[in-house]
């Protein structure tokens, strides 16, 4: 048991590192358009690597669920909203796996 106090000890020493050493590290504004622009971006990417395989293995298919993917890009690139977007992918995604699968 105490080697899962060890764990959790050492997961927070980590997480707290991580938020912490940024900030004192760095005190000037950073002025580096690729940093920035790397930084305006980490966000989107860490969300897009916890929800693309969450939509792949939503599904009973995998063949469904790339369907109601290529939905939701192409209307989300036409800019449609989150609703519609979310909706046309459900729609898809059912009737793939109601009546062709």
């Amino acid at each position: 048991m105490s080697r899962v106090y060890f764990y959790l000890l050492v997961m927070a020493v980590v997480t707290y590192l991580i938020r912490v050493l940024p900030l004192t590290l760095i005190r000037k504004e950073i002025k580096n358009t690729y940093i920035q622009s790397f930084l305006y971006y980490v966000p989107y990417i860490t969300l897009s690597v916890m929800i693309f395989p969450a939509i792949l293995a939503a599904t009973a298919t995998p063949i469904s669920a790339l369907i109601g993917l290529v939905v939701a890009v192409i209307l989300a690139y036409n800019g449609a909203s989150l609703f519609r977007v979310s909706l046309f992918a459900c729609v898809a995604v059912f009737l793939v796996e109601g009546f062709i699968l």
